[in-house]
């Protein structure tokens, strides 16, 4: 997914960009509101848009791109007051995100922005993800007997309800946006819980044993030794190289 960071303090957009990078999205970085209505014409997927920026306003950048075009738009800025983010919802943002924030919310930001604008729900590949190809107008992901619903936070198996943690409903709803993806530990550490969690490592292992116990079955949840996790559907033949 290519992402147009409209930002003009660097300190803030090289750890934003490498921080999205890790996770497979191709940052274009521009520094003023001039320069980000023209890289528009490239077509970005998505626009993160700083509201102080030195050249124009941010909400007049807002405006002159939803004025063009439907790209989505979150509003990326230090400035938190309620009246800000009414005028910047106003005029056409889908989002609005004061600073300081994490990479994990951003992200989650940008795959909810993407379902509600109809668009694919991209991750690392550049592609749609498998949640979006077995997404049903129920609103649940389905992968064979298993049902993942992020909207109400619920998780069938069988038809039968699977009583999950808050932190174990993220862990299966993160490793299911991709099935068959190998994410990296850290991937989902930053992801899940948070790029400056400082508890022990371990506590994943912990939450994926929680999870495949649940599940009735640890082939769920594979490892690719020394790398990390992937979500399978066991039987699957076209997972028969998984590692448990």
């Amino acid at each position: 997914m290519r992402l147009l960071l409209i930002e003009d303090d660097d300190r803030i957009a090289g750890p934003l960009a490498e921080g999205l990078g890790r996770y497979g999205f191709t940052v274009d970085h521009v520094r003023t509101g001039t320069a980000g209505l023209a890289a528009t014409t490239a077509a970005p997927d998505l626009v993160l848009l700083d509201l102080g920026l030195p050249d124009m306003d941010g909400l007049d950048v807002c405006r002159s791109l939803r004025a063009r075009s439907a790209v989505p738009i979150i509003m990326i800025t230090a400035r938190g007051e309620e009246a800000d983010r009414v005028v910047g919802l106003e005029l056409g943002a889908d989002d609005y995100l004061a600073k300081p924030f994490g990479v994990r919310e951003l992200i989650a930001r940008i795959r909810a922005v993407t379902r509600r604008a109809g668009a694919p729900a991209y991750l690392s590949t550049g592609t749609a993800t498998a949640s979006e190809a077995h997404q049903p107008a129920s609103g649940a992901q389905v992968l064979g007997p298993l049902a993942v619903n992020r909207r109400t936070r619920e998780v069938h198996l069988n038809g039968r309800h699977v009583a999950l943690t808050p932190r174990e409903f993220d862990l299966l709803a993160f490793l299911a946006d991709d099935p068959g993806t190998v994410y990296s530990r850290q991937q989902i550490m930053d992801t899940v819980w948070d790029p400056h969690f400082f508890g022990p490592t371990k506590t994943l292992d912990a939450h994926v044993a929680a999870l495949r116990r649940k599940l009735g079955d640890p082939g769920w949840i594979t490892t690719a030794r020394g790398v990390g996790f992937r979500l399978t559907v066991p039987g699957d033949p076209t997972d028969s190289e998984a590692a448990g």
